[in-house]
């Protein structure tokens, strides 16, 4: 199974970010949503942003996720 996560840019240098998912950071590659912006969330699957998401979806996804996590 393939998830995409949620995760919060930090850092933009040309089309790379810097992303925090869960607490860690990771690299992202925003090609595909050149508009994303430093406080943006975006929805990041294999080192890749697929798209803008908005804070209240992205803080309500990661929220299902933990508690999927808990229930482990």
């Amino acid at each position: 199974m393939c998830v995409a996560v949620p995760a919060k840019v930090i850092e933009i240098e040309g089309t790379r970010a810097m992303v925090v998912v869960s607490g860690a950071k990771l690299h992202a590659q925003l090609e595909l949503v050149p508009e994303a912006e430093v406080g943006d969330y975006v929805l990041v699957h294999a080192g890749f942003a697929l798209q803008v998401m908005n804070a209240e979806e992205a803080e309500e996804t990661l929220a299902l996720l933990q508690e999927a996590r808990q229930l482990a």
